[in-house]
């Protein structure tokens, strides 16, 4: 028999729980968790997580925060793994961590007109920033492309918010690149989102349902910035909760296998981790139950559910782990998914 790596060794002695633990991401205030944050984390053995909404206190404090989480979850592991642990700092109106030891960002929209090469040094000092305060995972480089200045503000989710590096594929995937070679040599893996683009939809999928692209297709010119990074080597993809008419009708992105398994598996060659974007409290996953969605997203190919809302992850954890307990094929599905977890980590 071929030889076992570490990540399949490390596998092979988990329990289902274990398992399904290091495929969930769990939210936890930037600010600090309760100890209803910290007992879902125990409870259900989850191996990852977000610091979400903002924080001003500083890297000091913020390294303490993710230090008690962090031993929350080395406690419950049988195993000596570390969690991925995660924010969003983008620039401008999207970045969790401020104060002391953090810099401010300029808005993407800023980012993008700078040489890549100072694009690429000072994402590195923020990156440098970041692993300071414990973080490996940033939820960052946005990689949607917006179609022009003039479409930007009837943008919900990224151009009214100047999240957008630029109004063209070949500017969104230098700066996007950029972004990403800094954040890897400080260490922390950043994430190309949000797939397959939200640069063409109106509405904002946090706050609105039946969020859809129509343009967007399989093999469109907007996906440059992905093939980019993907080809770069990024280990992470973040897939957008929007539906995309000529992709899958029938299926938001985060339950379409075409999506997942076809574009991003088949199409462009990935095989790092297909993380979801916030499926707890988006507005545009307001017709399924939490554990509905968890399901969904493991079926069509997903391979991290993030759920920023950690009273909906006991429902998660208890869908994915009464399914994979009594279907075999479902539970090959999380044996991947969690494998998938593991070699990015022990790649770190």
């Amino acid at each position: 028999a071929p030889q076992q790596s570490a990540a399949e060794k490390t596998l092979d002695a988990m329990g289902l729980k274990e398992k399904i633990g290091q495929v969930l991401m769990v939210g936890v205030p930037a600010t600090g968790s309760s100890s209803a944050d910290r007992a879902v984390i125990a409870e259900h053995a989850l191996g990852n997580f977000f610091l979400k909404g903002r924080s001003g206190a500083g890297n000091t404090t913020t390294a303490a925060v993710v230090e008690k989480v962090e031993s929350t979850i080395s406690k419950t592991l049988s195993a000596d793994i570390d969690p991925f642990v995660a924010t969003d700092q983008e620039g401008g109106s999207v970045q969790v961590l401020k104060g002391s030891g953090f810099s401010t960002l300029p808005a993407a929209l800023t980012q993008g007109g700078w040489a890549t090469q100072t694009l690429r040094e000072r994402a590195s000092d923020w990156g440098q920033e970041l692993a300071e305060a414990g973080i490996n995972v940033n939820l960052a480089p946005v990689a949607d492309t917006v179609a022009s200045a003039a479409f930007a503000p009837s943008n919900a989710p990224i151009g009214y918010w100047k999240r957008e590096y630029g109004y063209d594929p070949d500017t969104v995937s230098a700066a996007s690149r950029a972004f990403s070679a800094g954040m890897l040599a400080a260490g922390v893996d950043p994430v190309i989102k949000h797939f397959p683009g939200l640069g063409r939809v109106t509405k904002n999928t946090d706050t609105t349902r039946n969020v859809t692209d129509t343009r967007t297709t399989r093999h469109d010119a907007y996906l440059k910035p992905f093939k980019d990074g993907i080809a770069a080597g990024n280990d992470w993809v973040m897939v957008s909760n929007a539906y995309y008419a000529k992709i899958d009708a029938k299926n938001i992105a985060p339950f379409s296998s075409t999506v997942m398994r076809e574009m991003l598996r088949e199409d462009l060659g990935f095989n790092g981790i297909i993380v979801s974007d916030d499926m707890c409290e988006a507005a545009q996953l307001d017709p399924w139950a939490p554990g509905t969605r968890a399901l969904r997203f493991f079926e069509a190919g997903g391979t991290m559910m993030l759920c920023v809302n950690a009273g909906n992850m006991p429902d998660i954890a208890k869908a994915l782990h009464a399914k994979a307990s009594k279907d075999p094929a479902f539970a090959r599905i999380i044996d991947s998914a969690a494998l998938r977890v593991l070699e990015v980590k022990e790649r770190r």
